[in-house]
């Protein structure tokens, strides 16, 4: 189909282009809201970690946030999600990554991940997640990004900061 992706590991499930999400539409607003509760869910059992604060956030609090939002969804729901701040300097700041379990292992966070390089070019691109979420820690390290720090936030709980510089986004476009 036209504008369709297909996932490697799944060739005959699809899911449509990254989309930007308007979270006043409150349709859009629960369908995020149910996606990254199952998402933060899955998270939460892999750190041993339940106070992740997306996990609890209400439908309120997910609509107050300054955050842009690029979504995926297959041929039934919401199935990934990205968000994103740009606090200056060239620095794009990913605060959120979901997908819905449904949807692992789909190329789901990489098509966000490729469709918010493309959108929003970044001299850095910062992000972080539970260091025991493993797959998570390599799906950035596999996208060019290194930890560059560790920050404890429970007993036993860490989240790994991981940083990703583009060469090309500060490389000047003239020599002299």
């Amino acid at each position: 189909m036209t504008g369709q992706r297909h996932a490697a590991t799944d060739s005959h499930r699809t899911f449509a282009e990254p989309v930007r999400l308007d979270l006043s539409d409150p349709d859009t607003l629960r369908h995020l809201w149910d996606l990254q509760r199952a998402s933060y869910a899955v998270e939460a059992r892999l750190i041993g970690f339940d106070g992740i604060p997306p996990l609890h956030e209400s439908l309120e609090q997910l609509r107050a946030c300054e955050e842009s939002f690029l979504g995926v969804r297959d041929e039934w729901r919401l199935v990934g999600a990205v968000a994103w701040t740009r606090p200056g300097n060239g620095v794009l700041d990913i605060c959120r990554l979901v997908v819905h379990p449904v949807a692992h292992r789909r190329g789901v966070a990489t098509a966000l991940l490729d469709a918010l390089d493309s959108i929003e070019p970044a001299e850095l691109t910062v992000v972080s997640t539970g260091t025991a979420n493993l797959p998570a820690v390599e799906l950035y390290r596999r996208r060019g990004f290194i930890p560059v720090g560790e920050r404890r936030i429970a007993p036993g709980v860490a989240v790994t900061l991981l940083e990703r510089k583009n060469a090309s986004a500060s490389r000047p476009l003239h020599n002299s």
